[in-house]
């Protein structure tokens, strides 16, 4: 018991996440597979994806507690760009694959200037 105790007290200290797209889609979504098909096989190898990692979510069901701050809305794909349990711009619908990343580079802008650590970090 003692040991859930501390454990649970250590996890709520715990810092909070750093940044992450999260994209919010529908299974039958034509624009979320036009995405799927065009962006998400690279992104995670992109500087952009290595910043901000894509995390999927299910529109409509019941958000995890980390994230449970994002307002979600009926439309799909929604990407949501959150770093360190705030919201710092979205991107609704999805464009085509090179307006997509324009929007993303601008989010990312926002992410340095709101300076909320989500800055890119690099190995030492």
């Amino acid at each position: 018991m003692l040991l859930a105790i501390l454990l649970t007290g250590s996890l709520a200290a715990a810092p909070a996440r750093a940044a992450e797209l999260v994209m919010f889609e529908d299974a039958g979504c034509m624009w979320c597979a036009r995405f799927n098909a065009e962006v998400a096989p690279v992104y995670a190898k992109t500087d952009e994806g290595r910043r901000a990692p894509l995390r999927r979510v299910e529109s409509g069901k019941p958000l995890p507690q980390d994230i449970a701050f994002i307002e979600s809305e009926r439309f799909t794909p929604l990407f949501v760009l959150v770093d360190q349990g705030r919201e710092i711009g979205r991107i609704r619908g999805y464009p085509g694959e090179d307006h997509f990343w324009g929007l993303l580079g601008m989010l990312l802008k926002k992410l340095d200037s709101a300076g909320t650590g989500g800055e890119q970090r690099t190995a030492h």
